[in-house]
C-alpha cells in the first residue's frame, strides 16, 4: 500500500474525512496516538484501515496528515 498521494489528492481526501467517516481529524489522531506503537507509517495505515473499517486510501491520508501535524508540533520541518 502506498502512502504517497499527490498533494491535490491528499487535500481532497482529508477534506472528506469527516463526512465519509463521521469523525473529525483530531479524533482520528487520538485513535492513532492511543493505538499500537508501529514504527512505520504504512503499518499504522494498515492497522487504522483494519481496526476501523476505513478504505486504505483514507487510512493512509489520515496517517500522513497525523505525521505532518506531529512534526509541526515537535518543531520539525
Amino acid at each position: 500500500m502506498s502512502l504517497n498521494h499527490s498533494p491535490e489528492t491528499q487535500i481532497k481526501l482529508i477534506a472528506r474525512v469527516p463526512a465519509i467517516t463521521g469523525r473529525e481529524l483530531p479524533e482520528w489522531f487520538q485513535a492513532i496516538d492511543n493505538g499500537p506503537s508501529f514504527l512505520r507509517c504504512d503499518e499504522r495505515a494498515h492497522w487504522l484501515a483494519e481496526e476501523h473499517g476505513l478504505t486504505h486510501g483514507y487510512a493512509a491520508a489520515i496517517v500522513v496528515e497525523h505525521e505532518r501535524h506531529r512534526r509541526n508540533r515537535m518543531g520539525f520541518i
